[in-house]
C-alpha cells in the first residue's frame, strides 16, 4: 500500500488522522511543529511522540518528495539543482539559488506543463500530472532541513520550476497557504512569487482572492504575433486579453505586476520590440525582469548579447517602465525547468 503523504494533510486532518488512530488532540501540535518548524526528515525523529505512535506513523506515511534520481551543484557552489523521482515514478525538479542575502528556491507545481512555451524544457516535454500540496511542499522542507543544518534558511520561493502554477491552482494556492501558515513554516507570503504564462481567468479569480503572494506573468513578446509563436496560450488569450486580466488584477490589489520577459537574441530582443513592450506597459504599475535566454536542447534560440540586452533596457527606460536584468544562476548546470529531468531520461534510454 502506498503511503500517504503527511504534508497533504492539513492541520484539522492530522487531527482527524490521529484521533484515528487513539491519540489525544495536542499530538496534532507537536506533529505540526515537528514538520512545519523542526524539518524533521522522518517520523522516528519526533521524539516527543510516543515509540508505539511513532510505528504506526512509520508504517502509514511519508514526509518526502520521493528518492532523489539526482542532484547537480554549480561550479560556483551558488545552484544546487535537485530531481526528485515521485512514487508513480514521475520525475520533478527543485532548484536551490544562494545570493548574498536570500536563499531562494524554485519549485515545482506540476509534472511537465501543458503550456507548450517553445523555448522551456519542461513545455517541450508535455504534461503528465498536476502535483499535490504535499508534494510541492516537501520541496520546500527538503531544502528548509538542508539549510538548517548550516543555521540558514529559506528566505524566497518562486513558482517557477516544473509547470504552470495557476493550471494546479487549488493546489498550488493550499500549498501558500501551508507555507505561510504563521503556526507552522511561516515564511511571509511577499517571499513567494507564482510565475504564469497568462491564464486569464486563473489571475481573475487570483486578484478577487486579494492574495499577498506576488504575481509574475511570462510575457516574452508584446505583439501577438511574436507571442503566438513562444506561447501557444497566446492563441486563446491574447495580449489584449490577459493585459486587462492586467490591470484588473493591480486594481483589486494595488499590487505591483512583474513581467517575466526572456531575451532571445534576434527574437524578442528588437528595438521594435521593446518599443511595443515600452507602449504596452506605459503607466501601469508594473517592473520587467530581462532575463537572457537559458538555452535548451530542443529549442534553437540563443541569449541576448550584453549590448542588446542593454539596448532593449535603454528603450524600456524612454517609455518610463523600470527594469532590471535577472542574475543568471546554474547555467554550467542548466539549471533551467525540465532540463535535468531530460538528461537522466536520455542516459537511461541510450544503450
Amino acid at each position: 500500500m502506498e503511503k500517504q503523504n503527511l504534508y497533504d494533510l492539513n492541520f484539522d486532518e492530522l487531527t482527524q488522522l490521529l484521533a484515528d488512530l487513539g491519540e489525544p488532540s495536542f499530538r496534532a501540535q507537536q506533529l505540526w511543529g515537528w514538520l512545519y518548524q523542526r524539518y524533521v526528515p522522518d517520523v522516528a525523529a519526533m521524539a516527543n511522540l510516543p515509540k508505539t505512535l511513532r510505528e504506526k506513523l512509520d508504517t502509514a506515511v511519508t514526509l518526502s518528495a520521493g528518492h532523489i534520481a539526482s542532484q547537480q551543484h554549480s561550479s560556483d557552489g551558488q545552484t544546487q539543482k535537485v530531481l526528485f523521482q515521485l512514487p508513480d515514478n514521475q520525475l520533478i525538479e527543485t532548484v536551490l539559488m544562494r545570493y548574498e542575502k536570500r536563499r531562494t528556491l524554485c519549485i515545482s507545481t506540476q509534472a511537465g506543463c501543458a503550456m507548450g512555451c517553445v523555448f522551456c524544457a519542461t513545455g517541450q516535454m508535455g504534461f503528465f500530472r498536476n502535483l499535490s500540496v504535499g508534494e510541492i511542499v516537501a520541496q520546500v522542507l527538503y531544502f528548509a532541513r538542508q539549510l538548517a543544518q548550516t543555521g540558514d534558511h529559506v528566505t524566497n520561493i518562486v513558482m517557477m520550476g516544473m509547470g504552470e502554477p495557476l493550471h494546479n491552482y487549488q493546489n498550488t494556492l493550499t500549498a501558500v497557504d501551508r507555507l505561510t501558515d504563521k503556526t507552522g513554516f511561516n515564511l511571509g507570503a511577499r517571499k513567494i512569487t507564482i510565475s504564469t504564462v497568462g491564464l486569464v481567468p486563473a489571475i481573475r479569480r487570483y486578484a478577487d482572492e486579494q492574495r499577498q503572494t506576488p504575481l509574475a506573468i511570462s510575457l516574452h513578446a508584446a505583439t501577438d504575433e511574436e507571442r503566438g509563436k513562444l506561447i501557444p496560450v497566446n492563441r486563446r488569450w491574447p495580449i489584449a486579453d490577459l493585459m486587462d486580466a492586467c490591470r484588473y488584477y493591480i486594481e483589486k490589489t494595488g499590487r505591483r505586476l512583474t513581467f517575466e520577459w526572456a531575451l532571445i537574441a534576434h527574437e524578442n530582443d528588437t528595438l521594435e520590440q521593446a518599443q511595443a513592450l515600452g507602449k504596452l506597459l506605459h503607466g501601469l504599475l508594473c517592473h520587467v525582469n530581462l532575463i537572457p535566454l537559458n538555452p535548451t536542447a530542443g529549442y534553437g534560440g540563443v541569449p541576448s548579447s550584453r549590448e542588446r540586452v542593454a539596448a532593449f533596457q535603454a528603450e524600456l527606460e524612454r517609455y518610463g517602465v523600470s527594469s532590471t536584468v535577472r542574475v543568471r544562476r546554474g547555467i554550467d548546470i542548466q539549471a533551467g525547468c525540465g532540463q535535468l529531468r531530460d538528461r537522466v531520461i536520455s542516459q537511461n534510454k541510450a544503450p
